[in-house]
């Protein structure tokens, strides 16, 4: 199994499915993935596979390393479309987190003004005050929601420790609708049991706690690359395409990445 892993205080830039040329700003180690979620499809792998030795970068390094970055995307292009907080495991979960955005900020106000700052999170933390004061200033606050379902929630996304869905929705809607809802849809199987998340079963208990969280945009997509979990399976573009018509009939701002 290949594993992708981040260079660490930034990356890229690299085309995203869903936010063009994006400049990746990476609070965790470079050699390994610290997250509160340890998800069957991540990218990176698991969390036991991948104990980092270097630490997280601090507010510091994040704000050094970001200048020069821009400074020479400045002279030497590309210019990016999204400055994002992704990487190696969850990035709100860098103790120093509410700082970094206030400098990143400032830094894109400074260089490219035209650019958004996004985050790609879990929604793990947005129950902490103080992380979700920092969320509410990005441009694009993505927060994972891959089902309502409990059960299923155990099986696909791991939590690391305590997680309480009913409060992280409750969190999710008082963003007052500064709040894009990002899900993963796939199928196939984990030691014998049906993932598919596709079905009615999941997908319509979901699409009602939207109405509640009110998001200003649904982003659904499907496995991009090798998963930990060899057994599972793309979501086919039939499937996405049904879940998406739905939503767009409940009036959502959907996308969909194949």
């Amino acid at each position: 199994m290949s594993t992708v892993l981040y260079d660490s205080p930034v990356f890229g830039p690299v085309h995203s499915r869903r936010l063009g040329v994006s400049l990746g700003i990476n609070l965790m180690p470079s050699d390994g993935k610290i997250c509160t979620f340890d998800c069957i499809y991540c990218e990176c792998g698991r969390n036991s596979e991948h104990h980092p030795k270097h630490h997280r970068p601090t507010r510091k390094e994040v704000r050094e390393s970001l200048r020069s970055t821009l400074v020479r995307m400045k002279s030497e292009g590309p210019e990016p479309n999204v400055l994002t907080f992704a990487g190696n495991g969850e990035p709100t979960a860098n103790p120093e987190f509410p700082g970094i955005v206030d400098d990143v900020l400032a830094l894109r106000d400074e260089f490219f003004p035209d650019a958004k700052v996004s985050v790609l999170s879990n929604g793990t933390r947005v129950t902490d005050p103080a992380i979700f004061r920092a969320l509410k200033k990005l441009d694009n606050n993505i927060q994972k929601l891959d089902t309502v379902n409990p059960d299923y929630i155990r099986l696909i996304d791991n939590p690391v420790g305590h997680y309480d869905l009913d409060a992280v929705i409750k969190a999710l809607c008082e963003f007052q609708g500064h709040v894009i809802i990002q899900t993963m849809f796939l199928t196939g199987t984990l030691d014998g049991r049906n993932m598919d998340n596709t079905t009615d079963e999941y997908v319509m208990p979901w699409i009602e706690t939207l109405v509640k969280i009110k998001p200003s945009q649904v982003m659904i997509y499907t496995i991009d690359r090798e998963t930990p979990v060899p057994t599972l399976c793309k979501a086919s573009h039939q499937e996405l395409d049904r879940i998406a018509a739905l939503l767009r009939e409940r009036g959502f701002n959907t996308s969909v990445s194949y």
